[in-house]
């Protein structure tokens, strides 16, 4: 009889032991979660990460909260989140090509994507629409290309400094062999403003701050950044297929925590983000906005961290772009 309850004991202890975390491993997560935006409020990082932080919220039980931490081109609220406790309850919301480029054109980053990082998850792209004021006789890449050849250095494009906007024009005009004249602007907002008014003759910008100047007649779109066409946009090839094979300038939106977060954490995070993104409301949601859905594992998403490091130092160097 007493061997039959010891063994009956020791069951129950082992089921009870299968359902606690090992020693030294909390469940995650135990406390408030931040998800870092480098940047102000508004913009297309903050939105999406407000959408996701509800979301994550209501899976794990506790609160995630964004914290805006912009200034110096993301580099104040990057270089908080590298310092940070390296446990998966601080992370950061990066985009390409700007985590990229900061690294390639600024003279001081206090921090490495690559070494003081982890990779979790690319979250979604947005593709940018490339438009023309719609007084010039422009109506496609092609047409674009051949009218900066027959003005080299006339071609006024604008948004601030480094931005993804720039970077895609830099990319195409160093693809296409034409020279343009950049114009420095603080934000879309007033690049926009002088791109229908006159004073800019091109430019590229996320697709949701174009698509409503596309379809009032204000701005003539030409191309999408992306590898496909848009299905906001199925009537505007893309730039690759306007005869740039391959040419791909989508921003793209991912998740890292400090590098030495323990690997399970990355992991549990990175599953439990995708599983979010792909729910099909979210799904529905973020499409609606021009967002296409990724929801990659920390391993490809790694992979796409080397490549936007090495495709837009390459392109900064070309275009000699740097920040004094």
């Amino acid at each position: 009889m007493m061997k039959r309850i010891s063994v009956m004991l020791l069951s129950a202890t082992l089921s009870l032991l299968a359902t606690v975390p090992a020693f030294g491993q909390e469940a995650f997560p135990r406390k408030v979660v931040r998800i870092v935006v480098p940047f102000s409020a508004g913009g297309s990082t903050d939105l999406l990460a407000r959408s996701l932080a509800e979301r994550l919220g209501d899976l794990w039980k506790q609160p995630v909260i964004v914290e805006n931490r912009g200034g110096a081109s993301g580099m104040i609220g990057s270089d908080a989140v590298a310092k940070s406790a390296a446990d998966g309850h601080v992370l950061l919301m990066a985009a390409a090509p700007t985590y990229a480029v900061t690294q390639a054109i600024q003279p001081k980053v206090p921090y490495n994507m690559q070494h003081d990082f982890a990779p979790v998850t690319e979250l979604v792209t947005i593709p940018q629409l490339l438009s023309v004021n719609a007084s010039l006789p422009i109506h496609s890449v092609q047409e674009l290309v051949a009218y900066a050849k027959a003005r080299p250095g006339d071609l006024t494009h604008g948004n601030s400094t480094g931005s993804s906007a720039q970077l895609a024009m830099e990319l195409l005009a160093w693809r296409a062999g034409i020279k343009t004249l950049h114009v420095p602007y603080k934000g879309s907002g007033p690049t926009m403003v002088d791109l229908q008014g006159g004073t800019l003759n091109a430019g590229f910008d996320v697709i949701m701050t174009t698509l409503p100047y596309t379809k009032s007649g204000r701005l003539r779109t030409l191309a999408v950044t992306s590898p496909q066409r848009s299905p906001l946009l199925p009537n505007i090839p893309t730039v690759s297929e306007s005869g740039f094979p391959g040419f791909e300038a989508s921003v793209s939106f991912g998740l890292f925590v400090p590098a030495k977060t323990p690997p399970e954490i990355v992991r549990k995070i990175s599953d439990d983000t995708r599983k979010v993104l792909t729910d099909p409301k979210m799904k529905a949601t973020l499409e609606e906005q021009g967002f296409e859905i990724v929801a990659s594992d920390s391993a490809a998403f790694a992979e796409r961290v080397s490549s936007e490091l090495q495709k837009w130092r390459r392109v900064t160097s070309e275009a000699n772009i740097k920040v004094d």
